[in-house]
């Protein structure tokens, strides 16, 4: 299967990451930690799936035919 990352970074420190394996985003920080349980809960989290769906899908389909 295919794996999409999206990794929000601030002063070079990952603070936030929506992982499609895990299927939600995950905080690495105290402020990412906050965000990402108010995104889990908000539209990010189905922006970030439909993402998947429209580029990550279609495009790895044709890079793996």
């Amino acid at each position: 299967g295919i794996e999409f990352i999206d990794s929000y970074v601030f002063n070079k420190v990952e603070n936030i990451r929506f992982n499609s394996t895990v299927g939600r985003y995950v905080g690495y920080t105290e402020h990412g930690v906050k965000n990402a349980e108010a995104w889990n809960k908000g539209p990010q989290l189905g922006q970030e799936q439909a993402e998947l769906e429209r580029v990550c899908k279609p495009n790895a389909a044709l890079h793996y035919r």
